[in-house]
């Protein structure tokens, strides 16, 4: 399916549809509306708490964190840090166009503010082809020779550039005769844009390319700027900033040799610290780019900063993320031995602020920033004390800097690159070089059913249901309810229903099939219904941004359990099925599974695997379905909302036309509003 039907579809959503008659070939009995009212309540029992969901994924995660290892010598360290800076600099600009990446920095001055002891420069500059940003450059009003130069990035705070501790110290950098960079920052100051939220980083991903590369171009500008000025004393470059701007600190002064001292304030914490403590995780997904901590974590990126000063600044009671306490192990006791392999110990500091103690950049925090600068720069600038500078903050109007009416935003630029990435399917390519392909996107792995423990069963009414909790051979697992009328063959035809609301939303759907004479298996795999770690969105947004972080995709991990129940559900294991060897089992254990899902997440989960593993399923039938991948860059579907879809290259590779081809010989049927199905 070409791109622009998909475009001509993408309006159809949300209808309802037949599937009863559609897969099984007859209308289901009259009375089957009536068991509803039995379903229901068997559908909403708890059967797993999110308490056992998050510690099975804190299992399987930890198992997966990069080691970080102590060589015995800093030349071996040094080796590896070059290994580690062109691994991680390759996931970063995966899928961005080399000559973006290699473009050198373009700014414009456009205006001018005279101050007392410095003067700030209104600069506009590009991030990428029709995406500009913000940015100011205080400077000292006297100076002489080469100076020494802070790049400000910032956070999560309103105002953005014009935030009143960034200017604060910004003037104080210029006063003490630096340059001092403070640039804007997706989401916020005058990239305050709705489609500039960075959840939609994972639309970058969808189409082709990792959106923490966006993220790490437009901070690396900056620093292309200092490096390029020719007042700059290109050894004596620092970058600091608070939270979001910590850490880009630490990303990008770790990446890039040419940072030679870094003060990232409150910014991360190691992936272990994370996964112990998920609120840490945050709702960032730059901060867990796909793959970016598959091999290197952030313990590993203070680590590469061996032996160039380093200064880390945490709170003791922050009331936002990473408090000093919890994280100290992890950035910093545990990284000291690398600055030992090169006799520098001193250059890795540890700063704990008390007053206030909370989330801030405030007076003693950039005391401590002041001071280390002097240090470390040799200046013979005044004590390191915070110079009154409260009657100088100006307001955010004074500092506008003026972008296009028509800048790119993230999501903008997300659509832009699905135009030029999306690679048309190949009809000569052989479908198993299809799905190997799939299998490399999803990062699938085949799972099996190690276990169906039955949580609870009853019979009634002529109808018996049995509650599953399904343990899968790597650590996670999904729950469900079998039903199936007491007259039903043991070898009849069997569906799995899933519903992007859980099992609860499937009730009348069982009823239906129980009663026509069908095996009825109510499926929550992974993030569906009760298996959330956490709560809501953010249990689901931020464990699933850890394993794409650890190089896992959550579209591969449900794959392979809605695979493994189906081939399950025909092998004669579940409670009152032939034994395994028997004759009956023998007879069930080819018949394939009808699929049949409510809702985007449900639907590209059920394709991925029925393309996967075809010969599983007999049918995918997808009621409130989207025609297209499109349709998530088009109608914008946030991260908490499909997770699954924000897989990396799956928009450039494939589209749900593609899956079905795959799924074949099963039928497709894609239901969608104020349009007729799409069957394939």
């Amino acid at each position: 399916m070409q791109l622009d039907l998909r475009r001509s579809l993408s309006v159809c959503l949300y209808a309802a549809f037949p599937i009863v008659t559609a897969i099984f070939g007859h209308a289901p009995q009259a009375s089957a509306q009536a068991d509803a009212k039995l379903v229901a309540p068997l559908l909403q029992r708890r059967l797993q708490t999110e308490t056992v969901v998050a510690e099975q994924l804190r299992h399987f995660m930890l198992a997966r964190v990069p080691p970080l290892r102590l060589p015995p010598d800093a030349t071996q360290w040094t080796t590896e840090t070059e290994r580690l800076r062109a691994r991680e600099l390759g996931v970063i600009y995966h899928g961005w166009p080399e000559s973006w990446i290699d473009a050198p920095p373009k700014f414009e001055q456009v205006g001018t503010l005279e101050s007392r002891g410095y003067r700030i420069r209104k600069l506009r500059y590009e991030v990428v082809p029709g995406m500009y940003s913000a940015a100011l450059l205080y400077e000292p009003e006297h100076f002489s020779g080469k100076l020494p130069a802070v790049l400000n990035v910032h956070g999560h705070g309103p105002g953005g550039k014009a935030v009143e501790h960034k200017q604060k110290r910004c003037i104080n950098q210029a006063r003490r005769g630096m340059l001092a960079l403070s640039l804007e920052w997706f989401g916020f100051g005058e990239l305050n844009s709705p489609e500039n939220d960075h959840s939609f980083v994972g639309h970058l991903d969808l189409v082709g390319a990792n959106g923490l590369g966006l993220f790490y171009i437009e901070m690396r500008r900056g620093l292309d700027y200092l490096y390029n000025d020719p007042r700059v004393d290109r050894s004596r470059i620092a970058v600091t900033g608070l939270s979001g701007g910590g850490w880009q600190t630490i990303v990008l002064s770790s990446l890039d040799a040419r940072v030679f001292a870094a003060i990232p304030v409150a910014g991360f914490c190691s992936l272990t610290t994370a996964i112990e403590h998920p609120e840490y995780a945050g709702d960032d997904a730059e901060q867990n780019a796909s793959d970016f901590r598959q091999g290197t974590d952030y313990a590993q990126l203070v680590a590469m900063r061996a032996p160039r000063p380093t200064l880390l600044i945490y709170n003791a009671e922050d009331d936002c993320c990473f408090r000093a306490g919890v994280v100290k192990q992890g950035v910093y006791f545990d990284i000291q031995p690398f600055f030992k392999l090169f006799s520098q110990e001193k250059n890795l500091r540890w700063h704990e602020n008390y007053q206030p103690g909370t989330h801030n950049y405030q007076r003693d925090n950039r005391e401590a920033l002041y001071g280390f600068l002097n240090s470390v720069f040799g200046l013979n600038a005044s004590p390191a004390e915070d110079g009154d500078t409260d009657g100088e903050v100006r307001s955010y109007d004074d500092l506008v800097v003026g972008l296009p009416k028509d800048n790119l935003t993230i999501l903008g630029l997300a659509r832009r690159l699905a135009k030029s990435n999306y690679k048309a399917a190949d009809g000569a390519s052989p479908a198993i070089k299809k799905r190997e392909l799939l299998s490399t996107v999803t990062r699938y792995q085949p799972v099996k059913v190690e276990h169906a423990t039955v949580i609870d069963s009853l019979a009634a009414k002529g109808v018996e249901s049995y509650a599953y909790r399904f343990d899968f051979g790597n650590g996670l697992s999904a729950t469900g309810v079998l039903f199936r009328s007491l007259a039903t063959a043991d070898d009849a035809s069997a569906a799995i229903l899933m519903s992007d609301e859980g099992m609860k939303a499937t009730t009348d759907d069982v009823a239906n099939l129980a009663s026509s004479g069908k095996r009825v298996l109510a499926l929550e795999p992974l993030f569906f219904g009760q298996n959330i770690p956490g709560t809501g969105d953010l249990g689901i947004s931020s464990y699933s941004q850890m394993l794409n972080g650890l190089g896992e995709r959550a579209l591969g991990l449900e794959a392979a359990q809605v695979a493994a129940v189906a081939e399950w559900l025909n092998t004669g294991l579940q409670h009152g099925s032939p034994t395994p060897g028997s004759a009956l089992a023998a007879k069930t254990a080819h018949r394939p599974v009808a699929l049949l899902t409510s809702g985007p997440r449900s639907q590209a989960v059920a394709l991925t695997s029925a393309a996967l593993e075809p010969q599983l399923f007999a049918s995918v039938d997808a009621r409130h379905s989207i025609p297209s991948l499109e349709y998530v860059l088009e109608h914008p579907l946030k991260y908490s909302e499909v997770p699954e879809l924000m897989c990396l290259d799956l928009f450039r590779d494939f589209d749900f036309d593609v899956l079905a081809a795959l799924a074949a010989p099963a039928k497709v049927h894609l239901n969608a509003a104020d349009s007729k199905p799409i069957t394939w």
